[in-house]
């Protein structure tokens, strides 16, 4: 758990080291009021009063010094923190640390923010005082928000207006049961404030290069962890994933990837032999294979030395019939040098989270 926790604390600095450049900064704050969303089965009984928080946000605007920041039309990035009240006993409140970028259109009056940091829950799991709360089955976990808001900024001196929509999703992506998880959906209303009112933003406006297409390239990636099963009890076990693909850059923002991976993962066998000795019914015997082969396709938003794989995969061998044949992964990639990055993903199968995966890769 721990290096789980500090990784997702170190990708918010990971994420401003991109930047050196003198830009200018404002503050903005929001409150939301909104819904829980039954995503799982599992969670209809915790899906009973309206949650609520705020989001307090430091930004810093970029002004096309590097390449990056040309290509997406001068994001922002920044830091966030969130409070969030389920106002329920079992689920009580979160609070949260979070790394984020702001991307703009239509003029940059609407701006899309995505969100990415870790969380702590005060009252997780317990199989005696809290049975019910199986959203979260430990204190930390991480936890991703997405904002899409039309706003008004420097209305009155610094002073500016926002509003729109948030999807906050917490998870600790099974690494202790149980994780069902929860997604709320809210309305936000805020304002900012603009430290650097009177200072004009000096956009660099240099063309962008149009090629930045490569040959196929060939990558080897290890990924590990610790993680749990969806039986609570079995305890916590660890897990490897080896992975070999091709990828294809397509443009600066784009790569394609197509791949294989093998995937051992401990939890799957402690849970079929739980499951051959603890159901009569049950038609295992107790020694089926809990390895698994997965065939994926992807691709990869790049945003300077950082970039955001999505990969949809399908089991080719998959002897214990554990949740979907159908996977995905999402997560963040940093390129340390050309060849050699270090990544952290999410694994699901639909809603379900298998694992946060941590690993390190080459490209030749």
């Amino acid at each position: 758990m721990l290096r789980y926790v500090i990784v997702l604390c170190l990708f918010p600095w990971t994420l401003f080291s991109q930047e050196n450049q003198r830009e200018t900064s404002y503050w903005d704050g929001q409150y939301y009021y909104g819904y829980m969303l039954r995503h799982n089965k599992n969670v209809a009984h915790l899906v009973t009063n309206q949650p609520n928080g705020f989001i307090l946000s430091y930004n810093r605007r970029t002004n096309g010094e590097k390449y990056w920041q040309r290509a997406y039309n001068y994001p922002e990035w920044g830091a966030s923190f969130i409070y969030q009240d389920f106002n329920t006993d079992v689920l009580e409140r979160n609070f949260g640390l979070y790394g984020h970028y702001n991307f703009f259109f239509l003029n940059r009056n609407l701006t899309l923010r995505l969100g990415q940091g870790i969380a702590y829950n005060t009252n997780p799991f317990d199989i005696d005082t809290n049975f019910k709360n199986t959203a979260f089955g430990s204190h930390f976990m991480a936890s991703t928000y997405v904002m899409l808001n039309f706003q008004k900024q420097r209305i009155v001196d610094g002073l500016g207006i926002r509003a729109g929509l948030v999807f906050v999703h917490h998870s600790n992506g099974s690494f202790k049961a149980p994780n069902t998880g929860t997604n709320i959906l809210a309305a936000n209303l805020g304002i900012s404030y603009d430290f650097d009112a009177e200072t004009e933003i000096d956009f660099v406006e240099e063309d962008l290069v149009e090629d930045f297409s490569e040959k196929i390239t060939y990558n080897f990636v290890i990924r590990g962890g610790l993680n749990e099963g969806d039986i609570v009890g079995l305890g916590q076990h660890p897990f490897m994933v080896l992975t070999a693909f091709a990828d294809k850059r397509l443009n600066y923002k784009s790569t394609i990837q197509f791949g294989v991976e093998a995937f051992f993962s401990k939890f799957l066998e402690k849970e079929i032999e739980y499951r051959a000795l603890a159901f009569n019914s049950s038609t295992l015997n107790g020694d089926e294979d809990y390895k698994r082969v997965g065939i994926f396709a992807g691709h990869e938003f790049r945003l300077g030395d950082l970039a955001i794989p999505t990969q949809l995969g399908y089991y080719l061998y998959w002897p214990y019939e554990y949740e979907l044949r159908v996977y995905s992964r999402v997560g963040v990639k940093y390129y340390v040098t050309d060849q050699w990055f270090g990544v952290a993903t999410v694994k699901t199968h639909a809603a379900n989270a298998e694992a946060i995966e941590f690993g390190i890769g080459i490209r030749l």
